[in-house]
């Protein structure tokens, strides 16, 4: 059933959202500028209390000096820090870390390393992981004892380029990833993405991508799914490190210059109204074809996917005639439908479009046209 709203620069389109952490944030961001959002987190965040190996990797810092740390993120070293104050290891944690050089990686990671009372010895603006092992690599390490904070992922290349060189590296697993309790919204937003029942999917991790991936793999669909984010999908990611398995995988993924949930929303704002965006005059009435939604008059239409389509190919050229079959040819792609879809799909169009339906006209044993002029 169509619904009539004001319309806001997100009206039309449906986005999916993967995160799990800061979720209701995010979809609050989006349903405010008259988005649809389709909530399918793909990965599960460990409770950090709950973390065994956090705390047995939290004590082996204490066992004896530290001489490096390295806070790769800004969430993940305030999360270590807390999880360490209630276990009543905090302070000690704290004062092993003053007697070490703290690298961080970017703004973020610097601003909670300096809000816990600390200050960093080195910091890339480039916020890329490489440097800081590029600066670490460029000392002696033989007998030195560095502590890696990770988020998410494993840094696995990065523990051993170090270990080759002598040192004792102890991986600090913050906020491990795991699989969703329920993996069936993660699978039917794959299929939503590759039936392009999406305009956009959202990305505030790379664990994310690589477990949507996982999911399409595991569906038969990762090819589709693939296809469908180089074209008509646009994939959203919260800044260069999260969009960076879609680079390796050649998918054009766009990303705020400031890695923020709100730069993230307005980047959405400003793009998605310009892809496919088609405004009409019909018999003297001014249409603006956007997403799933048609705005006339100071209110949005919500339409179907497929009424949304249907009325996109009678938009191509306005007043030209196309056939029941023209349409099930261009709208049916991939679904088996015969021509009395084709009349349900138009008598659906018509009544959600309300008094504007009477611009889809009937043309008796040849088809639909729109009212040209």
């Amino acid at each position: 059933m169509a619904t009539t709203t004001q319309p806001g620069p997100l009206t039309g389109f449906t986005i999916g959202v993967t995160a799990a952490r800061r979720r209701d944030e995010l979809t609050a961001l989006l349903s405010r500028r008259g988005a649809q959002v389709v909530e399918a987190p793909v990965l599960r965040i460990m409770p950090l209390s709950d973390d065994l190996a956090l705390r047995q990797a939290t004590e082996r810092c204490l066992a004896a000096p530290l001489d490096y740390v390295v806070a790769t993120t800004g969430v993940g070293w305030r999360g270590w820090m807390s999880a360490a104050d209630g276990w009543g290891r905090g302070a000690a944690l704290a004062e092993a870390f003053r007697q070490a050089v703290v690298l961080s990686r970017g703004p973020k990671a610097t601003g909670a390393v300096r809000a816990s009372g600390l200050g960093e010895g080195f910091s890339p603006g480039s916020e890329a992981t490489d440097e800081l092992l590029t600066w670490l690599l460029a000392r002696p390490l033989a007998g030195r004892r560095i502590a890696v904070q990770e988020h998410g992922i494993r840094l696995d290349a990065f523990a051993a380029a170090l270990r080759e060189r002598g040192a004792e590296v102890i991986s600090v697993p913050v906020y491990r990833w795991l699989p969703p309790d329920d993996p069936a919204p993660v699978r039917r937003l794959v299929e939503q993405t590759v039936r392009r029942q999406v305009h956009a999917l959202t990305f505030t991790s790379a664990p994310a991508i690589t477990a949507l991936l996982a999911t399409a793999e595991s569906e038969g669909l990762r090819e589709a799914l693939l296809d469908a984010l180089s074209d008509d999908v646009l994939p959203v990611c919260v800044g260069t490190l999260c969009a960076r398995p879609l680079a390796e995988l050649g998918l054009p993924a766009v990303f705020p210059e400031r890695g923020r949930l709100g730069a993230l929303v307005r980047l959405l704002a400003d793009t998605l109204p310009t892809r496919g965006r088609r405004e009409l005059t019909l018999a003297g009435t001014v249409l603006t074809l956007q997403g799933n939604a048609v705005l006339v008059d100071g209110e949005s239409h919500w339409l179907s996917p497929r009424g949304a389509a249907v009325l996109r190919a009678l938009a191509e050229q306005p007043g030209r005639v196309l056939s029941r079959a023209d349409l099930l040819r261009t709208v049916w792609v991939d679904a088996e439908a015969d021509e009395h879809a084709v009349e349900a799909a138009v008598g659906r169009l018509r009544a959600a479009l309300g008094p504007h339906g009477r611009l889809i006209r009937t043309v008796p044993k040849r088809g639909y046209r729109l009212a040209a002029g």
